[in-house]
């Protein structure tokens, strides 16, 4: 059986999705990363990064979230293109690695320059709020001609997606952000009404994770600024 390690975070609930779709069995490991359990000597003799997402599949261990997704879904033969449809397989692989290098990063650094990084921070937050707008904008007008990202067929593109999207006024700090963003709230709003979505929601509510910002959670979330010290 494949072990899940997770958090309620973005890129861990793009795995859950997943594995919810596909069907695999899996057991869902929380990982309090408020509490710094990332740091424990044995999840980081499972994933030397300290994060998560990671999946342990007998001998195989993977980490980082496309990675998995990508492994999964090969593993499955569900919601990827098949390695011989190359021109399709070179489209999914170009999304998965463009909300991989780019939605993922610069959507995180505009939640903690927004949210968590103390003043000045005003050229910072310019930089990454400009940049966070500016690769949804480029899935906007992707959606704008076509139902999912790989077109009719619902993949890990949207998955991967999906675990940002729903974040999006807590990146962007607008309220509302759908009237901006109409083709990327029709998708979420696909997605959300899979039952996968429900069963994801299941394996949140399964765990009481530490919800307070605190000055522990703070030094586990943000451990640079002990170099500020």
């Amino acid at each position: 059986m494949i072990k899940f390690y997770y958090s309620p975070a973005p890129n861990p609930m793009k795995v859950a999705l997943l594995l919810a779709e596909t069907g695999l069995e899996f057991e869902a490991v929380p990982v309090d990363t408020r509490k710094g359990e990332q740091f424990a000597p044995d999840f980081v003799k499972i994933n030397p990064n300290g994060k998560v997402p990671v999946i342990v599949d007998g001998d195989a261990t993977v980490f980082d979230s496309n990675a998995i997704l990508l492994y999964l879904a090969d593993k499955s033969g569900q919601f990827v293109p098949a390695i011989a449809d190359s021109a399709k397989r070179g489209q999914m692989l170009s999304w998965l690695m463009f909300i991989a290098s780019g939605v993922g990063p610069f959507s995180g650094q505009s939640v903690h320059f927004r949210h968590a990084a103390p003043e000045p921070k005003e050229y910072a937050l310019n930089r990454f709020d400009f940049e966070a707008h500016r690769h949804f904008a480029v899935l906007e007008g992707h959606l704008a001609n076509n139902a999912f990202m790989l077109g009719d067929d619902y993949s890990i593109v949207d998955m991967a997606f999906w675990g940002w999207a729903r974040m999006m006024p807590f990146v962007l700090g607008i309220e509302n952000p759908w009237e901006q963003y109409p083709n990327i709230k029709r998708l979420l709003d696909v997605v959300d009404a899979r039952p996968a979505s429900e069963r994801v929601k299941e394996i949140v509510s399964a765990h009481e994770f530490k919800s307070e910002m605190d000055d522990e959670a703070r030094r586990f979330m943000f451990p640079q600024n002990e170099r500020l010290a």
